[in-house]
């Protein structure tokens, strides 16, 4: 009876250690997941990063585009002073032309007609000049607009990238914290199989003391009280039966105190 409440017992220990060792795996599996969702997270914000920094050299682009565009208008507003500057000398010259050949009237009428119609052609040129000077500066007015306007695109995307690396940093710290505690987790979990190995193998000594070395002495006991019961010997053989007994007695004794020591020793340095 008191073998089958140790082995009973023995039993009830290893599938308390099973159940922990399954709930070892559990939380290992668990880990697993957060560690492949934290992955899936960094790669989600890889790729946006990815479209930030593509949406801010398509800017970059736009805003050179806008420059070029800005620096034409320039120099064509340049080229239209110029041509300005050159028509007023040109009227102001046909003016005194003009005065030279009121002055000749009598002689310079025909020249005089020539004149008059190329100041007619000069102004015609200068008030398509004043007018081309006009749509010049309106698109000039309009590039500035537009650069304005991509100038504050630029910082709102460098502003989201900005967001995009804070959040990036974060998820890398978060995705090596999952790995630590899965480490750690990996650990711990080797060292409870390790126990449970050492403890099994305890267990398994105190199985074989108990069904080879136990069971010899009891079954002298109880051969010789058998013994004593069925046959009536002389008191020699008596006392030579006593002394038996009592060798099987002292030997169970002795495999007794060694298996509460190795029993004592399980429970100090193996733990289940």
């Amino acid at each position: 009876m008191r073998e089958i409440k140790i082995k009973m017992k023995k039993e009830d220990e290893l599938i308390r250690v099973n159940k922990k060792l399954a709930f070892q795996n559990g939380e290992k599996e668990k880990r697993a997941a957060e560690l492949v969702i934290a992955n899936q997270e960094l790669a989600f914000q890889n790729h946006e990063k990815e479209k930030r920094a593509a949406e801010l050299v398509i800017a970059n682009k736009e805003l050179a585009f806008q420059n070029d565009e800005k620096e034409k208008r320039a120099a064509e507003l340049g080229i239209a002073n110029k041509e300005l500057a050159f028509q007023n000398d040109e009227k102001e010259k046909r003016a005194s032309e003009l005065g030279i050949a009121n002055k000749e009237l009598a002689f310079q009428n025909d020249e005089k007609e020539k004149r008059a119609a190329e100041l007619i052609i000069a102004n015609k040129e200068l008030a398509f000049q004043n007018s081309e000077k006009e749509k010049r500066a309106a698109e000039l007015v309009i590039a500035n607009k537009e650069l304005a306007f991509q100038n504050d695109e630029k910082e709102k995307r460098a502003a989201e990238l900005i967001i995009a690396n804070k959040e990036l940093a974060f998820q890398n710290d978060e995705k090596e914290k999952r790995a630590t505690e899965l480490m750690l987790t990996n650990l711990e979990l080797t060292n409870a199989q390790e126990s449970q190995k050492e403890y099994i193998r305890g267990l398994e000594k105190i199985m074989f003391i108990t069904s080879h070395k136990v069971r010899q002495p009891i079954a002298n006991i109880l051969g010789l009280s058998l013994m004593l019961d069925l046959v009536k010997d002389s008191k020699e053989e008596i006392e030579q039966s006593l002394y038996h007994m009592k060798e099987s007695a002292l030997s169970l004794d002795l495999l007794t105190k060694e298996l509460n020591a190795h029993v004592l020793h399980l429970k100090k340095n193996v733990r289940p």
